[in-house]
């Protein structure tokens, strides 16, 4: 693994909660409580008020993270994502166990810390960047490129209260952007802004990464998860449950731990009064269930679900995501036998095949909708229920011909082309090699 910037050993947070609820008190009550309060105290309760519960938000969590690794952090509410970055970054001490951190670290783990209402965007700035552990100089020397980050030129020497809550946190996470630790801690901070500016927000994550810095990222999104981190750790109740390569991690989150991303099975089917949802599942041309595709071979998404009425015209469709986030293209069943027909009651499959040579490398993440028509009424709308990820093996016939670089786009179609020579490249010159292009000695 090389040198250690994280070292995690048994790691636990523990807290206090009280659920109880306050009524109106007298006198008499206020000091029958204060007596009552004493013992309490002594006992282990909050405040006399009744006994008081104590929950781990994380414990006996243990890990690496070698210098310049990118590793996303997942788990549902509530699994001790945030409380494990806010043990790393210092901001709250452990209950028991020891994390040790080599090197300066830097959080973004809410966007907008040091920020003042009544003090101008440049201001602001300086606050901001100081309160996050840069230096005054530092700050100045970075200004300009943080304002046109945030694309806040026109507005920068205006007080913050008259932004815009999107002008806000552009200017805010822009400023913690731009810090240069060692190791970076990461909250969920990159859903700011519109969609070019999140993008921008991922770029510069993305470069974080390939600067050799240390990241531990906490997202929600799995598409970015599998962009931005090679490997991922799994937390569920506060426990460590899974470590290793995104992709394993992410199915085991996404499907749990049914080990693979391209099947998805509804034990409580998803739905309305006219259709729920049963099972998803991803095959490849030769009908296997698989969740790695061959960019040669074609892939097919199937959804199996329940029609409850009959007497609806209904219309599945599906929506791919790269794992940018970006929206490649949407798939709605134009079968001619169904379309514009109610359907009856009963166990349904629903099929639709992509071509070869169509879909670009990397992952997709599947969206599965059902609606009815006249009047359209939503039945199921799930993202991400299933995934796959399309390979390029550079053998045999595929889009790329001769070409062994990286090939950009959403989509890589095979298209048909053709090469006619139009002009001869014989020369008329007397002397001249034709083939050679070199003037031949008399």
């Amino acid at each position: 693994m090389g040198r250690l910037a994280i070292r995690v050993d048994g790691l636990g947070k523990q807290y206090r909660i009280q659920a109880v609820q306050q009524r109106y008190k007298t006198v008499r009550d206020s000091l029958m409580g204060a007596v009552r309060g004493l013992g309490a105290r002594l006992r282990g309760d909050v405040d006399g008020a009744g006994r008081s519960e104590m929950i781990w938000a994380l414990r006996d969590v243990s890990f690496e993270v070698g210098s310049g690794e990118v590793v996303g952090v997942i788990g549902l509410n509530g699994a001790g994502k945030s409380t494990l970055l806010r043990l790393l970054a210092r901001i709250t001490e452990p209950t028991v166990g020891r994390g040790e951190v080599h090197g300066r670290v830097g959080s973004l783990l809410e966007v907008g810390t040091g920020f003042h209402q009544e003090l101008t965007g440049r201001e602001n700035v300086y606050l901001s960047g100081v309160t996050l552990g840069m230096k005054t100089a530092e700050v100045a020397r970075k200004f300009d490129e943080i304002v046109a980050f945030a694309e806040m030129a026109k507005f920068i020497d205006t007080p913050v209260k008259h932004y815009s809550s999107g002008m806000y946190t552009r200017l805010a996470f822009s400023v913690a952007a731009h810090l240069e630790p060692e190791i970076l801690v990461v909250d969920e901070v990159l859903a700011v802004g519109d969609t070019r500016f999140q993008k921008k927000c991922l770029t510069k994550m993305s470069a974080a990464g390939y600067e050799g810095r240390t990241v531990l990222f906490v997202s929600h999104n799995m598409g970015t998860i599998a962009r931005l981190c090679p490997r991922a750790m799994l937390l569920e109740g506060g426990r460590l449950v899974q470590d290793g390569p995104s992709n394993e991690v992410v199915s085991a989150y996404l499907h749990g731990g049914s080990g693979t991303t391209a099947v998805r099975e509804f034990s409580e089917p998803p739905g309305g009064d006219i259709a729920r949802l049963r099972v998803v599942r991803v095959r490849t041309g030769d009908g296997r269930i698989a969740q790695v595709i061959d960019v040669r071979q074609s892939v097919s998404i199937e959804m199996e679900y329940d029609v409850l009425q009959p007497g609806h015209q209904l219309l599945p469709q599906y929506q791919l995501y790269n794992e940018e986030g970006i929206h490649v293209c949407s798939l709605h069943d134009v079968d001619p036998t169904w379309r514009g027909r109610e359907r009856p009651a009963g166990r349904w499959t629903t099929t639709v095949t992509i071509p070869a040579n169509f879909l670009s490398e990397g992952m997709i993440f599947v969206r599965v909708i059902l609606m009815a028509l006249n009047p359209t009424i939503h039945q199921f709308s799930r993202s991400e229920v299933v995934a796959f990820r399309v390979v390029d093996s550079m053998e045999g016939d595929a889009a790329r011909g001769d070409w062994t670089g990286t090939m950009e786009g959403i989509v890589r179609p095979m298209l048909p082309w053709t090469n006619e020579l139009t002009e001869s490249g014989e020369s008329d010159v007397p002397g001249d090699d034709a083939k050679t292009g070199r003037r031949a000695r008399g």
